[in-house]
């Protein structure tokens, strides 16, 4: 049997603005078909035909909510419901232990269009479709590690830079699951990108253990970011298994750089490190290599150094995105392994550069100690959030704050 037809008049109550409050349950009510042994069509059996009631209906439903679905008649109970969008991509749920109602897992995105199916315990069944306002603005992430990056080291977080600000951090983050092959600890963190827009990162609270599998699900279709930061409108997944057990430890007093694997020093190196006294200084604390850039071309200016220099460098491994490098330096031979003496990267030989470049992977640590460096880089200019203690880490989580 059809749904009854909705009158002009009964359309226009039926849409709401998208900030508009959603009062219970719409009164749209969609007519179960019921079994009947002989296909009467008696005014008592259509009387027993069930009936549903949904929450969203109309071509302007509210999106960020969750679908409702409730019997409105007292003779049957839902067997199954079943809500999917113009792809088929299905919306999980639940019934009810008293049979009664349905409530979807996920909210409802904007700018969808979703086809609901009910059927009930006595053979009764339904459709009805509805389509979410569309959205004013739509937030787009950037996800590191990328599906690009299969490999990680042990220093790697995971990271999420937004578009548009995000005032609803704890709903957000609520969204985020990550899961790990041997339940490894971590948290999320709130900070500012180097370029102040809004990230979260997920940091264990030590160093991931080498051979660590581990996938991010950001399930944040349909998820509002708040005022001035729009809707969520997909989902994101991004996955990395942890590469070597290795840091590179950076030793401003020796003047030198050292790879070490699983704890043994592989190969120490010369080197010379940034000038101590101001900004030419190197970032001291743990950072964690971003990026083998290889052979870029460098310009102070682009750092705020003036005009000290314009160079093509080989073997460029990115640790900031202040501009802190380790790279070949051929220019500074005469420094390397006893003087500090760049503009705040570390440099090196080229064989020796081009050596190290060869060995690390994105992600690995290094760990700069010491006398004369800048101080320790800031969460987000790079990846800094190891220089803060696990417990102020934890701190940054929005679910903590709120908690």
């Amino acid at each position: 049997m059809r749904s009854r037809s909705l009158s002009p008049s009964s359309r226009r109550r039926s849409i709401r603005p998208r900030h508009a409050a959603v009062a219970g349950v719409a009164a749209l009510a969609a007519t179960l078909s019921a079994c009947s042994d002989g296909g009467s069509g008696s005014d008592d059996a259509k009387a027993a035909k069930p009936k549903v009631a949904v929450n969203l209906s109309g071509g302007q439903a509210k999106a960020g909510v969750p679908v409702t679905v409730k019997l409105t008649t007292k003779d049957a109970k839902l067997k199954d419901v079943a809500v999917a969008d113009a792809e088929g991509t299905k919306l999980a749920g639940k019934v009810s232990a008293d049979g009664r109602s349905w409530t979807s897992a996920r909210k409802a995105a904007p700018g969808t269009s979703y086809t609901l199916r009910a059927t009930t315990d006595e053979g009764g069944e339904a459709t009805k479709s509805f389509k979410t306002a569309p959205p004013e603005k739509v937030n787009k992430v950037t996800i590191t590690p990328g599906s690009n990056l299969k490999t990680v080291g042990v220093a790697q977080p995971l990271s999420i830079v937004f578009d548009h600000p995000v005032k609803n951090k704890a709903e957000v983050e609520k969204h985020l699951k990550v899961t790990t092959s041997n339940d490894t600890t971590g948290s999320w963190g709130w900070i500012k990108n180097y370029d102040g827009k809004d990230r979260v990162d997920w940091r264990p609270e030590e160093y991931w253990k080498s051979g660590t599998k581990v996938k991010l699900d950001a399930q944040l279709n349909g998820v509002d970011s708040g005022t001035d930061g729009g809707w969520f409108v997909r989902d994101y997944d991004t996955a990395v298994t942890v590469g070597k057990n290795q840091v590179v430890k950076v030793n401003l007093d020796s003047k030198t750089a050292t790879l070490t694997r699983d704890g043994k020093s592989v190969k120490r190196v010369p080197m010379s490190a940034g000038t101590p006294g101001g900004e030419k200084a190197s970032w001291g604390g743990t950072s964690v290599l971003m990026a083998k850039e290889g052979t870029i071309n460098m310009r102070s200016e682009t750092v705020g150094l003036g005009d000290a220099y314009d160079k093509m460098v080989d073997y460029s491994m990115r640790l900031t995105w202040s501009g802190m490098y380790a790279h070949a330096a051929p220019w500074n031979a005469a420094y390397f392994g006893n003087t500090n003496h760049s503009s705040g990267c570390v440099g090196m030989s080229t064989s020796d550069a081009s050596w190290l470049y060869g060995q690390v992977q994105v992600g690995d640590p290094f760990e700069v100690t010491g006398s004369g460096s800048k101080g320790t880089p800031d969460p987000g200019n790079g990846y800094g959030e190891w220089n803060l203690s696990w417990a102020d880490w934890q701190a940054k989580s929005a679910l903590k704050q709120t908690s």
